[in-house]
């Protein structure tokens, strides 16, 4: 089954999902969607449900801009301002208020095939192709921040005691200010959408090698969560890959097989486990998977999920990657003082 753009640009994605509470949280407060044209990942923030209500609350609104054939700038800003709303009337007078991040790609409207990738906090978006890996989004947080204007490095960064604070969210009644990125998009090419509890458990090189060895987005999309709850689970981490097979006429010969990848039908499977070397920064440890939430998608228009239907039902709450102890913040793009906190 294939996907129609604009009626005349004819697409053939796979994709699949996976959520999972992880090892140190009670709550999953992140919650994704799989919609196509639109794809997303929102990771909320707030006491008690606060954040599972603002992340819920984004993703719905984003899936209402599923089935159409192009989605522009505006119909987000305007999907994300409606989510605003409903985030103050769900989750009503809160202590810490109630946000959360997004970030994700849908189909742009463009004169040639594009992704258009949008994103607020820290939450992200990479491409994977012709074996390189790229972080198309950029992060808005206090880290970022002190790393743009060469304040630490990003090696730093890891272990800074602001790791968690993040200058943009949804929510809080404010308007939202999404940043957008046009990426072309091509056959063989791979994306993944991830939550910050990925990133804090694998590296860049570790992300690299599973995107570059597993044979489908699902194996892929498994691999990556399983490592990182083996590698602690510090919090909740939800991941979506995307593998794009044809775009119009063009189709992939093999620039994924080139890096270990096989093209499979769309739709198709393969066991979790390559067979190929892991990563060195992949510490082995027993797997955990509950709660886990997955969500498969085939061509662009079947979508099928392995715990519940829908694809908004899984959640995150978000922390710091080296102090557990601290509460996160949110801070102006010019970091000054919190004006709220996740928990």
């Amino acid at each position: 089954m294939n996907y129609r753009a604009g009626g005349e640009l004819e697409l053939e994605l796979s994709w699949f999902a996976v959520t999972d509470v992880g090892r140190r949280r009670e709550n999953n407060q992140d919650s994704y969607v799989t919609t196509p044209p639109v794809f997303a990942i929102a990771d909320g923030m707030g006491g008690h449900s606060a954040g599972e209500i603002a992340s819920a609350a984004v993703v719905r609104r984003l899936a209402e801009l599923g089935g159409r054939e192009l989605v522009s700038e505006q119909d987000i800003d305007e999907t994300l301002s409606d989510a605003v709303d409903d985030i103050e009337l769900d989750a009503g007078d809160t202590e810490l208020g109630a946000g959360t991040t997004v970030t994700g790609v849908v189909l742009g409207t463009e004169a040639e095939p594009t992704w258009k990738v949008f994103n607020i906090g820290d939450s992200r978006v990479y491409q994977y192709f012709k074996g390189a890996l790229s972080q198309i989004t950029v992060d808005h947080s206090v880290v970022q921040h002190l790393i743009d204007t060469g304040a630490i490095t990003e090696e730093e960064a890891e272990v800074h005691p602001h790791a968690n604070v993040i200058t943009r969210a949804v929510g809080f009644n404010e308007a939202p200010i999404p940043d957008y990125t046009s990426l072309a998009l091509i056959p063989g090419q791979r994306i993944l959408i991830c939550s910050d509890g990925l990133t804090k458990e694998l590296t860049d090189v570790g992300i690299q090698h599973f995107l570059a060895t597993e044979p489908t987005a699902e194996s892929a999309a498994r691999s990556l969560v399983r490592h990182a709850l083996e590698n602690a689970g510090r919090d909740n981490v939800t991941v979506v890959v995307i593998d794009v097979h044809a775009v119009g006429d063009v189709v992939d010969t093999g620039s994924l097989a080139g890096s270990g990848i096989e093209l499979v039908e769309a739709g198709g499977s393969a066991p979790l486990e390559s067979g190929a070397a892991r990563a060195a920064a992949v510490v082995a440890a027993p797997p955990r998977h509950d709660g886990e939430d997955v969500d498969r998608g085939s061509s662009g228009l079947e979508q099928r999920s392995g715990a519940d239907e829908g694809s908004f039902d899984g959640f995150a709450d978000d922390g710091s990657a080296e102090y557990d102890d601290l509460e996160p913040v949110i801070l102006p793009d010019a970091p000054t003082t919190p004006r709220a906190e996740r928990s």
